[in-house]
């Protein structure tokens, strides 16, 4: 055994794919440096790109993960090994006359001795498929970590817009009470004021939640604790690029970069070696060579060779073949029905990824200003007594609701866009989990269940999202 054998090709394939740093924790003195820039790391304000690098590096599960390779490996030199040869002895005493007997066999598994660089193959392919495995996980991790970095952003600009509310809505909730005072206003009016305060104040505090929740998902993803947990990130998402991923070619690179297609390859070549194990070794089983000795119980000892072999007469292997040649089947069935699958979600991510940047742009060009412009005109209208307080109420909570919702539709670009990246790097990502609908969706890798859980985006917009002219 060598400890840590494959993890320069997991390494190496990471890079590749997602341009970051991977280590195993194993002792060594290269520990502390990678400690040293974690921390260093957690100095500065955190982008998407380094909170995921810092968990590549510093995430336990991601370290259990790595033991697969060592766990494949023990297989790979099991499937090396010589079974033990068997010794078994057997004690008679005389009946009629004194005296001892004894019979001692020793004996070897022989058909072991024959397939062993079939099964030495199959174990290569399968150590082979770990590898695969492991840097998926990787790819994996990386994704995850940048999806949850944008949930925690958005979260936090959300907060940030439903501080700003609540302090407005208390300033016109006491201009109310002014006006009230001096006999230009309503208790109704009042009321109505007071009314979307209370609201504001309620959507604050569940937004604060979900900016806790956000962070408390991130630290787990990092693996961070104690004093670690005091890192910092820019508070609003970035904005949306000018220019997006081209779709031409974007079918081929999936396939070519896919982890899973990769591991499929492997899975038929494990298939091809067992019928290989099985068509000339399916009925030879049991089948021993080896040496015997006898004492008899009047003395003397006879010593010859000796061979236990079975019968063919039912058993002649027809159910391990068969079984090996359906799982080759099986196997060859998945293959083309994941390179199927992978063209299709490359398709699925690069449309979400289209029509969730048309939807943020679409916010943050039409709906937002016009918003603010019905606002403005029904404040008019209402200080001219046009209107009544309702109507200025519910032009507010639209501007409310647009405002959430703009937030909502960047957080669902980005997110989006990571999807299709990590496609594009080797990975599937579900179809459930690919539009924007389901942006906040349970991660398909990474830590435990609790830490995963999504977030509840909760905010008291009425108004549906709007699609894109």
């Amino acid at each position: 055994m060598k400890p840590g054998l494959g993890f320069d090709d997991v390494r190496q394939g990471a890079s590749d794919r997602t341009g970051m740093r991977v280590h195993w924790n194993n002792g060594s003195p290269e520990d502390k440096e990678v400690a040293a820039a974690v921390s260093a790391m957690l100095e500065e304000e955190l982008t998407a790109d380094e909170a995921a690098q810092i968990a590549l590096l510093n995430n336990r599960e991601l370290q259990a993960v790595y033991e697969e390779l060592n766990l494949a490996q023990a297989d790979l030199v099991q499937a090396g090994l010589l079974r033990n040869p068997i010794l078994s002895g057997e004690v008679r005493f005389g009946v009629n006359e004194a005296g001892t007997g004894a019979v001692i066999d020793l004996t070897q598994d022989f058909v072991s001795l024959l397939y062993m660089p079939l099964r030495k193959g199959r174990a290569e392919a399968a150590f082979e498929a770990a590898k695969l495995r492991v840097t998926a996980a990787v790819v994996d991790m990386a994704a995850e970590v940048r999806e949850a970095f944008y949930e925690y952003q958005a979260a936090q600009q959300t907060r940030e817009m439903r501080q700003t509310v609540m302090e407005a809505t208390a300033a016109s909730y006491e201009l109310a009470k002014r006006l009230r005072a001096a006999g230009n206003n309503r208790d109704l009016d009042v009321t109505n004021e007071r009314d979307l305060h209370e609201q504001a104040k309620v959507d604050l505090a569940l937004a604060q939640e979900n900016v806790v929740l956000a962070r408390e998902r991130l630290n787990a993803l990092m693996g961070l604790w104690g004093k670690q947990t005091q890192w910092r990130a820019a508070s609003r998402l970035p904005a949306v690029p000018d220019e997006e991923m081209m779709a031409e070619g974007l079918e081929r690179r999936a396939i070519e970069a896919s982890l899973d297609l990769g591991v499929a390859r492997r899975e038929i070549e494990i298939a091809a070696r067992s019928i290989g194990i099985a068509k000339p070794f399916g009925w030879l089983t049991d089948i021993e060579v080896g040496a015997a000795a006898e004492r008899e119980v009047e003395g003397g000892w006879s010593v010859g060779p000796s061979l236990s072999l079975p019968v063919p007469l039912f058993d002649q292997g027809q159910g391990a073949v068969s079984k090996a040649q359906a799982q080759l089947s099986q196997a060859r069935a998945h293959y083309h029905a994941r390179a199927v699958e992978v063209r299709s979600r490359a398709r699925a991510a690069h449309s979400i990824v289209v029509s969730s940047r048309d939807r943020a742009r679409y916010y943050e060009q039409i709906i937002l200003p016009l918003r603010q412009q019905l606002v403005e005109q029904t404040q008019l209208q209402y200080n001219a007594m046009q209107v009544s307080a309702f109507q200025l109420l519910e032009a507010k909570r639209n501007q409310i609701a647009g405002g959430a919702d703009y937030i909502e539709s960047l957080r669902d670009y980005w997110v989006a866009r990571t999807r299709l990246e990590q496609i594009l790097s080797g990975r599937l990502t579900a179809f459930e989990g690919t539009g924007a609908a389901a942006a906040s969706a349970t991660p398909h890798t990474g830590i435990g269940e609790e830490a995963a859980r999504p977030l509840q985006h909760r905010h008291t917009g009425t108004r549906p999202v709007a699609s894109p002219e």
